[in-house]
Parts: structure tokens; C-alpha cells; sequence
């Protein structure tokens, strides 16, 4: 997946996503439910922030640049 750009993350939200291994971050990123395309897509332009001991990612579809986000659980 080319990288458009460094996404942003607060120094919490880079550290929990930087503890992920990298095969698990890019199968992450391309399993994000798009709601106006109806289905997965992959997840592109996102930052990253923790909500409470959650990371969530908010950015734009890959398909119709519409807004999707994913949470990754924390322990």
C-alpha cells in the first residue's frame, strides 16, 4: 500500500500502534468497513488517537473518499 502521507498520531496512539507488528498493521488498515460503499475497504489519510484504552483510526475511504474509522481494541 503506498503511503501517502505520515499519519498523525498522538504519542500515545503512535506507541500502542507502533507495538503492533507490522503484517497485523497493514491487514488492519485494509479491513475497514466503508458505509456509503457497503463494503470492506482499505483505510487511507487516517490519524490515530486513544480513546480511553482504545486506539482509533479516523480517515477517508480508498474507494469514495468518504469519512471511515476503525477501533482497535485494548487489553
Amino acid at each position: 500500500m503506498p503511503v501517502e502521507s505520515l499519519p498523525e498520531f498522538t504519542k500515545a496512539a503512535r506507541q500502542r500502534w507502533e507495538s503492533i507488528p507490522a503484517e497485523i498493521r497493514q491487514r488492519l488498515l485494509a479491513n475497514v468497513w466503508c458505509g456509503r460503499c457497503g463494503h470492506e475497504t482499505t483505510i487511507t489519510n487516517f490519524s490515530g488517537s486513544l480513546k480511553g484504552s482504545d486506539l482509533l483510526l479516523v480517515g477517508k475511504c480508498a474507494e469514495c473518499h468518504g469519512d471511515v474509522a476503525r477501533v482497535i481494541e485494548g487489553a
